[in-house]
């Protein structure tokens, strides 16, 4: 289980007050990184999202030290990358992806596998994808997503 993630952002501040609209929970300042905020989901698992400064970085500390936050003055984050997460919405479709119209995001429903389930892209700043079910969606992947159906994909994979 996921209790908390984090992304980058251009504006930490308003990127967690949608993402805290989509989960009709809160958005609050967040203190690791100055201008870091959190959207606050308000379940029963404690789940936030962490949204940095996108010209932050997380470092591994030495020895058992915390890791440790600086500014990357010379890292420039691309625009894209391999991260997504798939997050649960009591939201419509609809309500999503007009929320994403409103910010002007790229949010478009889609069909994953061989119409497995389904899910809403939802691109924070038009660079960051977060994937959103609403209730109908969860079922979906909820009736996809079990260790058997994983097991057999894995095994589908395996090279013969």
């Amino acid at each position: 289980m996921i209790f908390h993630a984090s992304i980058p952002a251009n504006d930490p501040q308003h990127v967690a007050q949608v993402l805290a609209e989509l989960w009709s929970g809160f958005a609050a300042p967040f203190s690791p990184f100055p201008d870091a905020w959190m959207a606050v989901a308000g379940d029963d698992r404690g789940s936030i999202i962490e949204v940095y400064p996108s010209d932050q970085v997380i470092t591994p500390g030495g020895g058992h030290e915390e890791s440790v936050s600086y500014g990357a003055d010379t890292i420039k984050r691309p625009q894209y990358s391999a991260f997504h997460m798939a997050i649960a919405t009591k939201l419509s479709t609809e309500e999503v992806i007009a929320i994403g119209e409103r910010e002007g995001w790229r949010a478009v429903r889609c069909t994953r596998g061989d119409n497995f389930f389904h899910v809403i892209e939802f691109w924070i700043e038009n660079s960051t994808m977060l994937e959103f079910l609403t209730p109908e969606m969860q079922s979906e992947y909820l009736a996809f997503a079990t260790p058997e159906n994983f097991r057999a994909m894995a095994a589908a994979a395996m090279p013969q």
